[in-house]
């Protein structure tokens, strides 16, 4: 059998491409934060993890401008060897502060974050407990570690307790949650979760992709929950509060410490680039400084979230900027993201394996920089095409 016979006689995406029905892979030929141009045609972004609106923010920018000016393009190299930069290490310094932990470690991607913090940390006889809803990238380090896999149901709190009970004492358990739930915008209960942690003595790390620079003046899930210091590691993201790409994982000194010498995703990857690391430490900076753009990122939310409340989607348990539109099936939601596509309104079309089957979704977003106009076109759209196709009455 040949290799590729699967690759020859995969159709779907070809299918829906001839059709007209393909949402991903769109080429944004520009792009402002709030709108975007794709095939000449200027579209409203409500897609886009751009939360703070620092992607294009003049002073993240000239940050990463003046980087490059003084470092290059690139590292060349590893974290291991030649490529940590002074700057890497105030970065460093400066996200253990703000999230309220002793270190923290840079990764060159939030995927790679998770996939060598989790595969160094679970060896051979731990076991590693996931929800059932938690990104892909915490699957797959579950999946690279030497451990045992276990899942519980989403946000189940009886289940995990059970799931925990049912380990060796013996062996090391590590529970990984998602702070906010990238498709659903709904948070972890992280206050029981720890709860349950003390209780079967299993460290607890959190994914906070979603809620940095979003959650409590943008601290995260555990200062939201005033619990920063019963989670044991904090991962992040930078491709999306912080305007850059990279990752990291906060925590006490010993675990970032064996991390850093035993990550296969951090030693054997060239590091972030200084531009990166600098447009970072400027987002960071106007983060601190400037709290109003969190309070905005809110007031865009609820004003949207309240809308389509009042038209009468259904939306699930989101409570973030993170907004679901439950569509139920594929083809109902290939029609609903067309019908926001060819009115001007760029939207995410979600189906499974991120979410069930008969769960499918429109995934939209909201950035601190969306203007009350834009959300009001954004939310007359949406009632055109939920009138249209039955989602609404």
């Amino acid at each position: 059998m040949d290799i590729f016979e699967k690759a020859q006689s995969y159709m779907d995406a070809k299918l829906a491409k001839a059709a007209g029905y393909y949402p991903y892979f769109l080429p944004l030929e520009d792009t402002e934060g709030t709108e975007v141009m794709i095939g000449g045609r200027r579209l409203l972004m409500i897609g886009s993890n751009n939360y703070l609106g620092l992607t294009t923010d003049p002073r993240v920018r000239q940050a990463a401008i003046d980087a490059i000016a003084r470092y290059g393009t690139s590292c060349t190299g590893s974290r291991f060897l030649n490529g940590t930069l002074a700057l890497h290490q105030e970065l460093e310094a400066r996200l253990a502060a703000f999230i309220g932990k002793p270190a923290a470690l840079v990764f060159s991607t939030g995927y790679q974050t998770n996939l060598g913090t989790i595969s160094s940390i679970v060896g051979r006889g731990d076991v590693v407990l996931a929800d059932k809803d938690d990104h892909a990238s915490i699957v797959d380090g579950c999946m690279l570690s030497f451990g045992e896999m276990r899942r519980f149901s989403h946000n189940d709190m009886a289940h995990l307790d059970r799931q925990l009970a049912g380990v060796d004492p013996k062996a090391g358990r590590l529970v990984v949650v998602d702070g906010v739930f990238s498709m659903g915008g709904d948070l972890a209960p992280l206050p029981e979760i720890a709860a349950l942690c003390q209780k079967h003595g299993a460290r607890l790390m959190v994914d906070d992709a979603h809620s940095l620079g979003v959650m409590a003046r943008g601290r995260g899930t555990a200062a939201h929950f005033g619990i920063t210091d019963q989670v044991d590691l904090t991962m992040g993201t930078f491709s999306k509060s912080f305007a850059s790409l990279g990752g990291f994982i906060a925590g006490d000194e010993d675990p970032i410490h064996y991390i850093q010498h035993h990550a296969r995703a951090l030693i054997f990857s060239a590091s972030m680039p200084a531009s990166n690391v600098a447009a970072v430490l400027a987002a960071l900076d106007i983060i601190e400084r400037e709290p109003e753009r969190v309070d905005r990122l809110w007031e865009v939310t609820e004003r949207m979230r309240t809308g389509l409340k009042r038209m009468g989607f259904h939306m699930g348990p989101s409570v973030t900027p993170i907004i679901p539109i439950i569509t139920g099936t594929v083809d109902r939601t290939m029609e609903a993201w067309k019908c926001c596509y060819e009115a001007g309104l760029y939207v995410n079309a979600v189906i499974a394996p991120a979410v069930p089957p008969d769960q499918c979704l429109l995934r939209t977003s909201y950035m601190a920089t969306h203007t009350d106009e834009q959300i009001d076109r954004a939310l007359s759209i949406l009632g055109d095409v939920g009138r249209g196709l039955g989602l609404i009455a």
